[in-house]
């Protein structure tokens, strides 16, 4: 007969300090009263737990268990349902590479086997330094931009394996970084405490704006009944048969002649001759 040990029980999760529990109430009070149920609000909590610890920690599930009246088994079973929610300590700038099919096929998997090896971590794991938690990520709506990199949900158009480790660089080094577009770049916590519902008090955030490339607006054009100008695209590499329209400020990859993949130099991604040849 084999010998079975379970180990020790683990011993409830401690309280926040008092003067951390006061805060959490007062924010958690506020969050609540958005919902006609209580336990609709625990999403929000969720993010609000890790504007606080950085993750979701046995205390904040805990904290959120006794806010809304639930057990923590019930708290647990949602939070660990979704990846947004992250399970052991984060980084300040949790770094994400789309490596979902096209930005795969335009980098997007050369750019994240890059970082691994350049930061010396896997998926989902942190620098020893705390600046930067790696994570493959599933497509973000970006794909006219591709490959895309994400930087606490913020976008990095056009990535190649050599730009994205200048950012991650920059990131660890705190030297100033701006996204392609939208929002000014925060730290991890901040994010996740917009997230909870909390207004953002970053100077021009809520003013700053992003739009989608062309070609994901030929589509809502046609459908109001305008007629898009056309574009004809050259495989990557050669020279465009048209000149850029005026007051194309950011182009996504697919508006040729663009460099936003160095992953395969002798397989550049781009129509290389007519279908059927």
């Amino acid at each position: 007969m084999t010998d079975v040990s379970l180990g020790m029980p683990q011993l409830p999760a401690p309280d926040y300090p008092a003067d951390v529990r006061a805060r959490l109430e007062a924010d958690a009070k506020e969050v609540i009263a958005r919902y006609p149920d209580s336990r609709s609000a625990l999403l929000p909590l969720l993010h609000l737990m890790q504007s606080e610890d950085g993750y979701v920690t046995r205390t904040g599930i805990r904290f959120c268990a006794e806010v809304l009246g639930l057990t923590t088994a019930e708290v647990t079973a949602v939070f660990t349902f979704y990846t947004m929610y992250r399970r052991v300590p984060s980084g300040d700038y949790q770094v994400g590479v789309c490596t979902n099919t096209l930005c795969a096929v335009m980098g997007g998997d050369a750019i994240f086997d890059e970082l691994k090896q350049h930061l010396g971590v896997g998926n989902n794991e942190t620098t020893e330094d705390g600046k930067v938690t790696l994570e493959h990520i599933e497509c973000n709506a970006a794909c006219d931009f591709a490959p895309v990199v994400m930087v606490n949900w913020e976008f990095f158009d056009n990535q190649t394996p050599e730009s994205a480790r200048q950012l991650v660089d920059d990131l660890r080094a705190g030297r100033p970084v701006e996204p392609t577009r939208g929002a000014p770049l925060c730290t991890y916590k901040e994010t996740a405490r917009i997230l909870a519902g909390f207004p953002d008090q970053r100077p021009g955030a809520v003013e700053a704006t992003g739009g989608a490339g062309h070609a994901s607006l030929v589509g809502l054009r046609l459908a109001k009944g305008e007629t898009p100008a056309a574009r004809v695209v050259s495989p990557r590499g050669e020279a465009p048969e048209e000149a850029p329209q005026p007051g194309a400020e950011h182009l996504s990859s697919h508006d040729a002649p663009q460099q936003t993949s160095a992953s395969d130099p002798a397989h550049p991604a781009g129509p290389v001759s007519e279908e059927g040849e």
